[in-house]
């Protein structure tokens, strides 16, 4: 079936909003009218994604959750497999799984996991794709791989949506993007972070020639599956202003970026309400986007945008 392509939208969480209990955030978040919350899966100075999707799963009644994403090389698949159905399971669908290859090099530093090169990463993440999926049957399997190896495996619980949590695989590199348009239900449209730190490099391939070259790239993998798949944007910079040129000048001698291509880059959604609406409609119409993630602190101001857009 055809994705209808209507908006919908998310918040990025990494702790409490300002003066609220974690329910009480879950709770704000979904009167907002956002469709998803999500978490980062990062060792910094956030919540732990698991423990608090399932109490902000608890304690609303229609709010999606996720993380944005899991770094695969962080937990074994059959243990997060089995952690997903089980939330998904308990919250009667209300899971999206995001899965990632892993690209901060702190997380690898402050932890001692091995950094391997992106191809042996990415390599992994695609076994792990495929266990996870089995493992969301619930039909025993074995799986010989490079990385994994699994013997009469069989996943419980039997998540509640039909085939497991939608899954969300975002990235910025061709075989990544690859990967999603084959695998994903979701797709998010990133930025490369291949340098490991969000940094100049990844701004400028931000910018709209190069998402234009990222959506071909998913287009191509996708085939005949690409009019399903949901097209995501995390957005890196949100703001409802009357003076956009303002704000683009300074993140242009930032990033030493053409202001105007800045404006245009989906990561960046900034001016009146009214020009917002129109910088989606047509960002949909020239890229497919729909799915729109805003960051923490831009939570309530971006909520009259929400509140317009969704479902259009």
């Amino acid at each position: 079936m055809t994705h209808p392509r209507h908006f919908r939208f998310g918040v990025q969480l990494t702790e409490t909003l300002p003066g609220r209990t974690w329910g009480e955030t879950a709770r704000h978040v979904e009167s907002l009218g956002y469709s998803t919350l999500f978490l980062p899966d990062h060792f910094g100075d956030q919540l732990a994604p698991i423990a608090a999707l399932s109490m902000a799963a608890e304690a609303t009644t229609t709010l999606r959750v996720g993380a944005l994403v899991f770094g695969n090389d962080y937990r074994h698949p059959v243990t997060v497999a089995s952690e997903m159905a089980t939330l998904d399971l308990l919250s009667t669908g209300r899971v999206e799984f995001g899965l990632g290859a892993g690209w901060m090099m702190s997380d690898y530093g402050r932890s001692g996991i091995s950094l391997d090169r992106p191809g042996i990463r990415i390599d992994r993440m695609e076994e792990a794709i495929q266990i996870v999926k089995s493992m969301f049957t619930g039909v025993p399997f074995d799986f010989a791989g490079e990385h994994y190896q699994l013997e009469g495996m069989a996943g419980r619980p039997v998540p509640y949506s039909p085939d497991g949590p939608p899954l969300i695989i975002g990235g910025g590199g061709k075989r990544v993007l690859s990967v999603a348009g084959r695998e994903a239900d979701i797709v998010g449209i990133n930025p490369n972070m291949k340098a490991g730190v969000v940094g100049v490099e990844a701004a400028h391939d931000a910018l709209p020639a190069s998402i234009d070259q990222k959506v071909e790239w998913v287009k191509a993998a996708a085939g005949d599956r690409f009019d399903d798949i949901e097209l995501n944007v995390l957005a890196f910079v949100a703001s409802v202003t009357d003076d956009a040129a303002s704000m683009a000048n300074g993140l242009a001698e930032i990033f030493g970026s053409d202001p105007a291509s800045l404006l245009e880059a989906p990561a960046v959604v900034v001016g009146t309400e009214r020009h917002i609406e129109e910088q989606l409609l047509a960002r949909r119409e020239r890229w497919g986007f729909s799915y729109y993630v805003f960051q923490a602190a831009v939570t309530d101001l971006m909520a009259p945008v929400v509140a317009r857009m969704t479902g259009k």
